[in-house]
């Protein structure tokens, strides 16, 4: 069964941190989390994720805007605001929901790594977790380039992303694939 599925991350050439996951199962099951404990400091000074992460993470509505801390760039008492340990332990139960889960990403190089750093090095991926992430982008190019549905939701929100990469890989199979 296939997971589609997308992080938003800063990267700096050395290192990936992980800032948000979506997970999109062929059986309609979900999954988005935050993580509260990403080098905040340093995305506030990444101009291209203040403009285009940022505003779609969790917000504050109402009069708790008045009162949250300056320094927050998103609702941290979202229940999809999580430590990077809960966000290992919910992916692994998952992926592990997922009989023979395959997983699939655009342009999904940097995406593996943010998913596998959840649990340490590559060696020490729980079981059922798979080793490689299998990328749209080249399965676009295998197939000729065709054209790939225009994105309904939030472009570089994780969860609206991953939805878009099963849409796109649908797109491309003719529908729904169980395989």
């Amino acid at each position: 069964m296939k997971v589609f599925y997308d992080c938003e991350f800063l990267e700096d050439g050395k290192t990936i941190d992980l800032i948000s996951i979506g997970l999109v199962a062929d059986d309609g099951r979900e999954y988005y989390a935050v993580h509260v404990h990403a080098d905040w400091g340093r995305v506030r000074r990444h101009p291209w994720l203040m403009e285009n992460v940022v505003p779609h993470l969790p917000k504050v509505y109402g009069d708790a805007r008045n009162h949250m801390p300056s320094r927050w760039l998103f609702n941290h008492d979202d229940p999809a605001v999580k430590t990077r340990q809960r966000i290992a332990e919910e992916v692994r139960l998952f992926l592990q929901a997922t009989p023979n889960a395959e997983l699939w990403a655009y342009y999904g190089a940097y995406d593996h790594v943010a998913l596998a750093q959840l649990w340490g090095r590559m060696i020490d991926l729980p079981k059922g977790v798979p080793m490689w992430t299998n990328d749209l982008k080249q399965e676009v190019v295998r197939l000729g380039s065709p054209t790939l549905p225009k994105q309904d939701g939030a472009e570089h929100n994780a969860l609206a992303d991953a939805r878009w990469v099963k849409a796109a890989y649908e797109a491309l199979h003719g529908g729904a694939d169980r395989g």
